[in-house]
């Protein structure tokens, strides 16, 4: 089984306001891949979920979904904890990003997603202000 790791940040710049995202994948603890995407105007948590997205549908076309084991880290505990069925999704606007996050996750042999501190998030932090900046 190939070991993957993700960090996953998004944000929004005022709450809707100019949003973007980014991820970094680590392979055996070394750095393989990275990207961001700038995604108009959304709010923080759709921010957060655009990110998630852009990182599963990257990671998925270079890693396919065969024997791999993705460990996805985001500084987002509401993303988390809905990912992972603790919290309901209740708003309506983030209804069919989670519904969509969830399939293409589900596509994986093995997903996890954990909370992680922002300061441990540096790399994504920094790659979706980028994002947020070109927008």
């Amino acid at each position: 089984m190939i070991g993957i790791q993700v960090y996953i940040d998004g944000g929004a710049r005022g709450n809707p306001g100019p949003a973007g995202g980014g991820f970094a994948v680590y392979q055996n603890g070394k750095a393989v891949m990275k990207g961001s995407e700038y995604f108009g105007e959304k709010t923080n948590n759709q921010a957060e979920y655009l990110a998630l997205r852009l990182a599963l549908r990257e990671v998925y076309s270079k890693f396919g979904d065969g024997d791999l084991e993705l460990n996805c880290f985001m500084d987002s505990q509401l993303v988390v904890e809905q990912m992972n069925g603790n919290y309901k999704v209740k708003n309506a606007n983030i209804k069919p990003l989670f519904q969509e996050v969830r399939r293409i996750a589900d596509q994986f042999k093995s997903f996890t997603i954990s909370h992680v501190p922002r300061e441990e998030n540096a790399l994504a932090d920094q790659l979706a202000n980028q994002a947020m900046d070109r927008g």
